[in-house]
């Protein structure tokens, strides 16, 4: 069934969190995303040069008779947010975990994206979902309420991992459905350049971008003892070593990719968390959406 991408234990918990989003410009800290927002709404907020598709009634023509230029009153108004879960289908987030339940890294993207739509569908927002394969954007349109959630629960059943990260033209209807202001999250084990420059990309144009990283357990531990036979699931690459003899460069290698990781997506404002896959579903929702979770992630 569908629904059993979120354990109970996991849907109880989510009753604590907020989707939230930095939605006034200039605005200091996090706010939830019905902090007022520019729009056509009763309270005055300030002027703006006109555009065209304004509205005319936006058009204050008084102040148009003193300067002879074309000015839109800017109100303050309440508005939903529209959520857009990028998941990453390529062939690494076929990676299994080796402890039971033995899940793939697919499976633990499809599970939180399923609690992010959650959340939305309680405070009343909009949700669609992009899945990025080498083959092509899987799209699905952002709409509302309980069949949005559950068309969204299909797609996500139907995605597969394949091939590398979508790059050039493949991404262009990506850039024609996410609209300024709206609220990305970007789940992905982020091991290719490509993943993280997109997400650069989205946050260099004014989208506000959240990124959860997925990682299997065997890649933060690396426990592997004896001979092993290490292969790259995109490129086909293998290596051949000695685990234990491989474990301590591997560690450290690994530990400084992450802080470059960190690095680039603090540089971009991109807020961020780290799940592995034998921790609880919810940790990394925790400290995105919880209303403690930016000083616990500091």
């Amino acid at each position: 069934m569908p629904h059993d991408l979120i354990p109970p234990q996991v849907r109880s918990r989510l009753r604590e969190l907020r989707l939230t989003a930095r939605r006034a410009a200039g605005a200091q800290g996090i706010g939830l995303h019905h902090s007022r927002s520019r729009g056509a709404g009763l309270e005055f907020a300030q002027y703006r040069a006109y555009e065209p598709g304004d509205e005319l009634r936006q058009i204050d023509w008084k102040l148009y008779a003193r300067s002879d230029r074309f000015f839109v009153r800017e109100a303050e108004r309440e508005s939903p947010l529209t959520v857009w879960l990028l998941i990453d289908a390529s062939a690494s987030m076929g990676q299994r975990e080796r402890t039971p339940p033995q899940r793939i890294r697919l499976d633990a993207a499809k599970s939180l994206a399923a609690c992010i739509a959650e959340l939305a569908l309680r405070q009343g927002d909009r949700f669609g979902l992009i899945g990025l394969r080498e083959d092509g954007l899987r799209l699905m349109p952002a709409g509302a309420g309980p069949r949005q959630r559950d068309r969204l629960l299909l797609e996500l059943h139907a995605l597969s991992p394949h091939g590398a990260f979508p790059q050039g033209e493949r991404l262009n209807p990506l850039w024609e459905r996410i609209g300024a202001g709206d609220l990305v999250v970007a789940i992905s084990d982020f091991f290719d350049d490509a993943e993280l420059a997109l997400v650069e990309r989205l946050a260099a144009a004014r989208r506000e971008v959240l990124a959860i990283q997925v990682l299997t357990s065997d890649e933060r531990d690396f426990p592997f003892r004896g001979g092993h036979r290490f292969r790259d699931p995109e490129t086909g690459e293998e290596l051949l070593g000695d685990g234990a003899a491989l474990r301590a460069d591997y560690l450290q290698r690994f530990a400084a990719a992450q802080r470059l990781l960190q690095a680039r997506l603090d540089a971009s404002g991109i807020r961020h968390a780290q799940y592995v896959m034998d921790q609880p579903l919810d940790l990394p929702l925790r400290r995105l959406f919880g209303a403690h979770g930016a000083a616990e992630y500091a």
